[in-house]
């Protein structure tokens, strides 16, 4: 009979050592093959040596984690282009890559027209000139139905270069090309849904 007593005693404790696993609930034991947490027969968890309050099992009381509300946030964009001109001329190229861009755009923050000039001639000519060419840029842009209100013109005439040339005649004229410009700076914002 005692012989009978111990081997099912063993018998036991080999099943019970099986059963008993930590698996993905850490602090609990689990089931070795089916990964719930075992508990008593009042219902409690059993809680292995390495349990701690940081952690506990939906099953054995513990919240389940909330899933992250998605949120609403904007974000700046800036995309530049520059406009380049003919010596002396405030005659316009084509512009409609410009306007597609800034009217597909979410929200339109400003359009920034900065006209530049090249070093030839007088400098308070060159500064008119720069304006000029900024403003020209600025009517392009409204023709293309660019809200008005939002660009902003300035001028730098010859005080920005970016050009380094030497020589003279129309190779000097070809190689100022660069400071013959319109710096247009579109500033936007595009709202997107992000999960965190």
């Amino acid at each position: 009979m005692k012989k009978i007593a111990l081997a099912a005693s063993l018998a036991l404790m080999v099943g019970s050592s099986a059963a008993i696993a930590h698996g993905d609930k850490p602090g609990y034991a689990t089931h070795a093959t089916g990964g719930y947490v075992i508990t008593n027969g009042s219902g409690e968890c059993w809680k292995t040596p390495n349990w701690t309050a940081d952690y506990v099992a939906p099953e054995c009381g513990g919240e389940v984690a909330a899933e992250a509300a998605p949120q609403y946030i904007t974000e700046d964009v800036t995309k530049t282009y520059a406009l380049y001109f003919d010596f002396d001329s405030t005659v316009v190229g084509r512009v409609s890559n410009i306007v597609d861009y800034i009217n597909s755009q979410q929200t339109l923050k400003s359009v920034d027209l900065v006209g530049h000039a090249d070093p030839l001639g007088d400098a308070g000519y060159n500064f008119g000139l720069s304006q000029r060419r900024a403003d020209a840029v600025a009517a392009k842009l409204v023709e293309g139905g660019v809200a008005a209100d939002k660009i902003m013109t300035s001028a730098m005439g010859e005080n920005a270069p970016v050009a380094n040339c030497t020589g003279s005649g129309a190779q000097l004229i070809a190689c100022l090309r660069p400071d013959r410009r319109v710096d247009v700076t579109v500033n936007s914002s595009v709202g997107k849904i992000v999960y965190e």
